[in-house]
């Protein structure tokens, strides 16, 4: 597995931008569950956020992952590895990147406990179930699991479905990709019980060769609602298989056209191994109480449980049997083609909880979790040219455990006429416990860390307008593979202070905001080409870097037929003193440059998006959305040879609704992406040695699609 190694309409800007300012109330945050709201930041929170509706996600909602369902949020940048955005897909909010965005399934963590990272390909289609989506940029307010230092994004299903319903939604596109779902709820009966289901399968051949993906999910909801309780149970499982698409394309063969290439499966002799594959299943079971004490206090707890179990597969030329603790089969053998499974078995388990107290004037939050992460990771050889003593050699078998500990206390408060002031005060303790790794097995790690991460800030709302103010500190662990330094040189946390300043103003007509931040990092974790005690690239500790950077929306309505609306980040990223190392193959060692001021890696200094909406009839909709990135740095050393370069992309998008007495409705949905077939690479990876007495600079990149299609028809019952 990888973890080993539009904006429609006015809706999409915000929905604190268009949400009557002078209001009491907010009607995404308090008609949010329980479990998310508390996570959520309410109206009058002083951070940067974008809220998505159940029927905006619908209308993107064709069979592509769900970071590409975010594409036109502010601040944010998509890629995928089979270049279609089905399987393997990252994003980037604010230049950083999965690993540093919180990410929470009804307020319950996601992000891999040991890569941190988010890997939504185990979930396909999960966004059909999703009832609203929270994305907060920046350090946010408190939450469950990994440490959000770019941002956080955070999922509700548990929306109660009153009526009862049915859907059979279907897509088809280009490289024969293909959606099929269905979607059934009971609806309310007898005032307490609910139950949805729904099942799906999505099947991609992908744009780059062979990068094929078989993907599979269902997921189920029952719920019993009594006067002041309920208890939900949900269930759901994504199982997926795709072939391996994360080598990249190196720069030569995009300069000799040869787009397209995949190098996975190539070690083999003649045809590439057909079975190079990555293959995964995630199932999830979360069990939810919430209790009503009065109109004022709420408490919810929830237990979860999320098992993952796979493997990838290689077809490896020329492997030692003594690299695999085997003898060979003969003095004069010691080496052999073979194909190797790396597996993980995992299970993550544990707590959430929250007490909320309302009154007239203030809101009071009082929530936390315990988690626990039990994984193998294991190897096993199933096959060699010249033979095994076995059917099946397993070379390594180390066993990895994780605790997590959180507790917070948020307060917001009226404090006079239109101002508020918010404050959230976090305590988080982790603890790893690591049984050596597949490449240095002899190392074991014993590491705990504490941290406290205080958020505050003030808000004014009035008339339309709003303004905030906000300062936080965020802490956060390395990740799993930051601690195969070896014991001489094991990582430190990483610290965030972030400061926002925002304004925003909304009337019928228009609306519009900016929002400031400042990140200053102490200690983030980069690569820096330098290797470990094992002869690793290892990412270290940098001691300052920084984001500085404005974030603007805006949107008008035209008149009754056409509406349009935008927003561009603009952005400075740096690394100070920044050092790196690369390879001397000529005299040994590696040599050291040193940097005053570059510019961080995959940081974009602008990152925009647009669309205009017309609506020449009720049940007509055209859009035009077109999203644009400035260039990017493949390391931190401001290399002009290592950097994607800047690309703007335009889609089409057509949605025609038909209504009769026989059907709730027919949605026919067809999107044409990348329609002047931009040839652009959004992510990729780059690496230098001195050989023969020259740098040489490898760099590899992941082409994304030229033009092509989706056709979607949505059938409700």
């Amino acid at each position: 597995m990888k973890r080993i190694a539009i904006i429609h309409g006015f809706m999409f800007i915000s929905a604190t931008v268009f949400a009557q300012q002078d209001e009491p109330k907010d009607s995404f945050y308090l008609l949010s569950q329980v479990e998310v709201r508390a996570i959520r930041a309410g109206e009058n929170a002083p951070f940067a956020k974008t809220n998505l509706s159940k029927r905006e996600i619908g209308k993107l909602n064709l069979g592509q992952d769900i970071p590409f369902l975010l594409n036109y949020t502010p601040s944010v940048v998509i890629n995928s590895d089979a270049g279609n955005g089905v399987g393997y897909t990252g994003i980037r909010i604010r230049g950083t990147d999965a690993a540093r965005i919180n990410v929470t399934l009804n307020g319950i963590p996601y992000n891999d406990a040991e890569s941190q990272g988010t890997f939504f390909v185990d979930l396909p289609d999960f966004s059909s179930s999703v009832g609203s989506i929270q994305i907060q940029r920046g350090v946010g307010t408190s939450s469950n699991g990994a440490g959000a230092f770019g941002g956080s994004i955070n999922f509700s299903t548990n929306e109660v479905n009153k009526d009862a319903y049915g859907e059979l939604n279907n897509s088809f596109g280009s490289f024969n990709t293909w959606k099929n779902t269905i979607k059934a709820g009971s609806g309310l009966l007898a005032d307490h019980f609910t139950v949805d289901a729904r099942l799906s399968r999505i099947s991609s051949d992908g744009y780059i060769d062979r990068a094929k993906s078989d993907l599979k999910s269902f997921y189920l909801s029952t719920a019993y609602l009594a006067g002041k309780s309920t208890l939900r149970l949900n269930i759901f499982s994504g199982k997926e298989k795709t072939y391996q698409a994360w080598n990249g394309v190196s720069e030569a063969d995009l300069k000799n056209g040869n787009r397209t290439i995949n190098y996975a499966g190539m070690e083999k002799p003649g045809e590439p191994y057909n079975n190079e594959t990555d293959n995964f299943q995630q199932d999830h079971y979360q069990l939810f109480f919430d209790h009503r004490f009065s109109d004022k206090l709420i408490f919810n707890t929830a237990f979860f449980l999320t098992k993952g179990k796979g493997f990838y597969e290689q077809y490896k030329a020329g492997g030692d049997y003594a690299d695999y603790g085997l003898p060979g089969p003969s003095p004069t053998v010691t080496s052999t083609d073979l194909v190797r499974q790396l597996w993980l078995d995992n299970n993550y388990y544990g707590n959430i909880f929250s007490l909320q107290l309302k009154n007239k004037l203030s809101q009071f939050t009082f929530g936390g979790g315990w988690t626990r992460f039990d994984n193998n990771h294991y190897g096993d050889i199933i096959w060699a040219q010249h033979g095994l003593p076995t059917p099946t050699v397993r070379w390594y078998d180390l066993n990895a455990k994780k605790t997590d500990l959180n507790v917070y206390f948020k307060q917001q408060t009226q404090f006079a006429t239109h101002w508020y002031m918010f404050y959230d005060l976090q305590y988080r303790h982790v603890s790893y416990d690591i049984n050596g790794f597949r490449d240095n097995p002899l190392v074991r790690v014993s590491s705990d860390f504490d941290f406290v991460n205080p958020k505050a800030g003030i808000s004014y709302n009035k008339n339309g307008w709003k303004g905030y103010l906000s300062y936080s500190i965020a802490n956060k662990e390395p990740n799993r593979d930051d601690f195969e330094a070896g014991i001489s040189q094991q990582p430190k946390r990483e610290k965030l202070n972030d400061i926002e300043l925002g304004v925003e103003k909304t009337n019928k007509q228009t609306s519009w905001s900016a929002a400031l931040y400042y990140m200053y990092y102490k200690d983030q974790l980069v690569l820096t080409g330098q290797i470990n005690d094992v002869g690793a690239y290892t990412r270290t500790n940098i001691p300052k870097s920084y984001r500085l950077g404005i974030e603007l929306q805006g949107g008008t309505k035209i008149n009754s037929w056409m509406n349009v609306s935008a927003n561009l980040a603009v952005s400075k990223n740096k690394v100070q003193d920044f050092t790196e190392y690369i390879d001397d193959y000529d005299l040994g060692g590696q040599k050291i440059n040193h940097y005053n001021e570059t510019d961080i890696a995959f940081s974009p200094t602008a990152v925009g998006g647009a669309t205009i909406n017309f609506l020449p009839c009720p049940d007509f909709e055209l859009s035009l959305l077109s999203k644009y990135v400035s260039d990017q740095y493949l390391d931190n050393t401001q290399n002009e040879n290592r950097k994607l370069k800047a690309f703007y992309t335009q889609d089409i998008r057509a949605i025609y609704t038909l209504k009769n007495k026989w059907l709730k409705e027919i949605n026919i949905t067809g999107q044409v992406n990348n329609i002047f077939n931009k040839k652009y690479e959004p992510n990729g990876y780059t690496f230098s040695y001195i050989y023969g007495g020259a740098v040489t600079t490898e760099n590899y990149y992941f082409p994304m699609a030229g033009i092509n299609f989706m056709i979607g028809v949505n059938i409700k019952l």
